[in-house]
């Protein structure tokens, strides 16, 4: 069954300090706004923190595409086998079905910014992982329900 998001009744405001940390993937994950942060209908935003070697494990997303910016440092990212070098301000597109891995290969942090869209009918059915995450322990990402 699926749980109805928080209604948005006005502007919300969250501060990646506040929001909850992942490290199953590699990297640090944090999702701002999202359906069960803020009650986002159409979508959600959030953060990953890189370290210098660090990365973020193979994954496609069946149901949404995921727009990142790079807006601190520079990381590797490959689409499909396809790699792409993205600087601090560079923006990139993964396609919806995209195999994608974010990787930091330079010498200092980076920081990405990422929205998903359109949402997948849950969480589950949304992030589909191609290779073992480095933390498999780890609470995933946080986004609905």
């Amino acid at each position: 069954m699926k749980k109805e998001s928080i209604p948005v009744s006005g502007p919300v405001k969250i501060s990646m300090a506040d929001a909850p940390v992942s490290t199953r993937l590699g990297g640090a994950i944090r999702p701002l706004l999202t359906p069960k942060s803020v009650g986002a209908s159409s979508g959600f935003l959030g953060t990953m923190t890189l370290q210098p070697g660090e990365f973020i494990a193979e994954h496609y997303h069946p149901y949404s595409e995921e727009f990142m910016f790079v807006a601190r440092g520079e990381i590797v990212v490959r689409i499909d086998g396809e790699e792409i070098v993205a600087r601090a301000n560079e923006a990139v597109l993964v396609p919806k079905f995209g195999s994608h891995r974010y990787e930091n290969r330079g010498t200092d942090l980076a920081l990405i910014v990422f929205q998903m869209s359109p949402l997948a009918p849950s969480p589950e059915e949304g992030h589909v992982e191609v290779e073992k995450p480095p933390f498999p322990t780890a609470t995933p990402p946080v986004v609905g329900q």
